[in-house]
């Protein structure tokens, strides 16, 4: 994740130039990207499918009475996201339980990805979260319209309010809901760039001589702090995700 190199006799660190999006076959940055380009991007999130895929396919078909340590972790991500579930949305929500557990295990495998040097953060990407983000509001708003009908709209009608100030709290709620999958998908990518930028910054000051005892240990901490970001960051979007289906299944005020 470093690229901090002395030129014209000053060190340059280019922070943001990690997340640069390339080809890997065919050429350069130069010769632009189409929708079938098979870039870092899409290197790293299949990568994170197959992760996935060897933890809860094969990492857990013994289906041991005495688990092993990955069908341990498999249990555990299981029963998490079972329970956040089971005690924000209800039992209803549990029927969405495929879905919601994907969306985490996903997340949270491309995050810790994303910490292992010379790979790729596919989560810093607006690009990625956003299409994250917009299946999840596409996807509550159907439920919520299929399940209620027309009852759906109360979500933004604030009944425990005075008269008087409804509509106008009506107006609010409609576009703070609008805005959902903005912050729901610049939040994630935000934090992970924020981090990696770090990452980069300090790993360019230990290039000197005279701080590079003091970068390396920075480092050291920051990577440590950053796995823990990696984990609460995907429980944030996963929870964040919950809650609006619990709007979807629930929507009176």
């Amino acid at each position: 994740m470093a690229d901090g190199a002395e030129s014209s006799g000053g060190l340059q660190i280019h922070p943001m130039e990690q997340f640069t999006v390339r080809p890997l076959f065919g050429g350069g940055e130069d010769h632009g990207l189409s929708f079938y380009t098979v870039t870092n991007v899409t290197l790293w999130m299949a990568i994170a499918v197959v992760c996935v895929i060897l933890l809860f396919v094969f990492g857990t078909r013994g289906r041991a009475i005495v688990p092993s340590r990955v069908q341990s972790v498999a249990e555990l991500a299981y029963g998490f996201v079972h329970k956040m579930i089971e005690d924000i949305a209800g039992k209803e929500g549990l029927k969405y339980f495929p879905y919601v557990m994907t969306v985490f295990m996903f997340i949270v495998t491309a995050n810790m990805l994303s910490l292992i040097p010379m790979s790729f953060a596919t989560t810093s990407h607006i690009a990625v979260t956003g299409v994250l983000a917009l299946l999840v509001f596409v996807s509550v708003t159907v439920i919520g319209f299929v399940k209620n009908g027309a009852a759906f709209l109360g979500l933004f009608w604030v009944s425990a309010a005075p008269l008087a100030l409804r509509p106008f709290l009506a107006v609010i709620e409609v576009m703070s809901y609008f805005v959902r999958p903005v912050s729901h998908s610049i939040r994630l990518a935000g934090n992970m760039m924020a981090g990696h930028a770090v990452f980069e910054v300090f790993a360019g000051f230990a290039a000197v001589a005279l701080i590079s005892p003091v970068s390396i240990v920075a480092i050291a901490a920051m990577y440590t702090l950053e796995l823990l970001v990696a984990f609460v960051q995907a429980y944030v979007f996963t929870i964040l995700t919950v809650v609006y289906l619990k709007d979807a299944l629930h929507p009176q005020h």
